[in-house]
């Protein structure tokens, strides 16, 4: 049920042939797949959220970010195939103009709605499509559309990302469940393109906007596919409190525990998304341990996640360690040769400052693996972090050098 596996939360999707008529078509094709989700809580939620760093921002970023400064949300609703980015001030009338149509279907006021668009930049959305879309997809929420929900957010992604977990605060269990889309333009330095985390845990409110940016850097902020930010990352928990657990308080061991569930559910996400890259065949784990800071930790790991030259060593099972090497080394983490000790797949490559005499043939039969291990022990303190990453492969270019036609 993944996003909607919380209590008090139903989905419902629709299929508006919003791709074909970005494109230029005049009739939503038969096979068109469902391209717009509306996710809805019983209850108003705590929410937090954010957003792309990058300074040319999607419409629905600018508006969710003002209807969250009410922290009543109830409702999201999404579109993929068109990302709604670069539009002016049309694509503002048409973001308010999806969250007005959705309240009117929910019974609900429009900041109360948040939107997001993934997709093509450039092109306005086509709202003639969009509008019955939402009224449909408003028609048949259900606590068992989560799956349908995840499938609709796609774009290039080869298969729904879900993840769900349960956490036990005091004589209560909650229920965390999470959904997201993402496959390129993945470097975010926020969160993901799009990530959704309902839980129905009941919390103070602001909890979640305490909450959410470390989640992130947890998680999301250390996902790489291709090194580009897109307009459109937003990454958003939703606590409806439909568990009925007295509320979590900042600075408490629930809202610790609550948090290691939400982290859980997080990086099993990012994971997805490494996994599922662009033209990916294989993914890439990178674990930094005894850094200086848990800081310095997420930037090793995530300079030798995103390195194309460590990157296209994997696809083509070049035993290239030094490029490993070479990334820390520019990472802008703290680094004394002479500490560091490396492994590639659990074979020792690196250590006492060089190389050591291993088997090659091994390291190459290591990166030819569909998962690949990397762990760099910088020997410098006791920080730590993992970053998620894939290969890069002619299908990535492939799949971009067509991707408006």
């Amino acid at each position: 049920m993944a996003v909607t596996f919380a209590r008090g939360f139903r989905a419902g999707t629709a299929a508006c042939g919003i791709k074909a008529f970005t494109a230029g078509a005049s009739a939503i094709p038969r096979d068109q797949r469902d391209d717009l989700c509306v996710v809805h809580s019983a209850y108003p939620c705590d929410t937090g959220g954010v957003f792309t760093t990058n300074k040319v921002k999607s419409a629905t970023v600018v508006i969710d970010q003002l209807h969250l400064q009410r922290n009543r949300v109830q409702a999201v609703t999404i579109n993929s195939g068109n990302a709604n980015a670069c539009t002016g001030a049309q694509g503002f009338r048409d973001a308010l103009l999806m969250a007005k149509l959705s309240a009117d279907r929910l019974d609900l006021d429009p900041d109360q709605v948040l939107v997001s668009s993934t997709g093509v930049i450039g092109r306005y959305l086509p709202m003639d499509a969009i509008k019955p879309g939402i009224a449909e997809a408003c028609g048949n929420l259900s606590a068992q559309s989560g799956e349908a929900a995840a499938r609709a957010i796609m774009t290039t992604d080869t298969v729904p990302k879900t993840a769900q977990a349960e956490v036990d605060l005091g004589d209560r269990t909650v229920r965390i469940g999470g959904m997201c889309k993402g496959s390129g333009m993945i470097h975010p330095n926020m969160a993901t393109m799009l990530a959704y985390i309902t839980t129905d845990a009941a919390v103070e409110p602001g909890l979640m906007t305490k909450l959410v940016r470390s989640v992130a850097d947890r998680s999301f902020n250390q996902v790489t596919v291709d090194g580009d930010s897109s307009t459109n990352d937003s990454f958003l928990i939703l606590a409806n409190g439909a568990a009925g657990n007295d509320p979590v308080r900042a600075d408490s061991v629930e809202a610790e525990q609550l948090e290691a569930g939400l982290v859980l559910v997080a990086q099993e996400l990012a994971r997805a998304i490494a996994r599922d890259g662009e033209g990916a065949t294989k993914l890439i784990t990178v674990r930094v341990l005894d850094a200086t800071s848990d800081q310095d930790a997420r930037e090793a790991a995530r300079a030798v996640a995103s390195s194309s030259l460590v990157k296209t060593a994997v696809h083509g099972g070049d035993p290239n360690w030094g490029r490993v090497v070479c990334a820390l080394g520019y990472s802008g983490a703290e680094l004394a040769l002479d500490r560091l000790h490396l492994t590639v797949g659990g074979l020792v490559v690196f250590e006492r400052g060089a190389g050591v005499d291993v088997d090659l043939a091994a390291v190459r039969r290591a990166f030819e693996q569909p998962e690949i291990e990397i762990v760099a022990n910088l020997g410098l303190g006791e920080g730590r972090s993992e970053a998620w990453g894939c290969d890069l492969s002619e299908e990535y270019v492939r799949i971009n050098a067509d991707y408006t036609t």
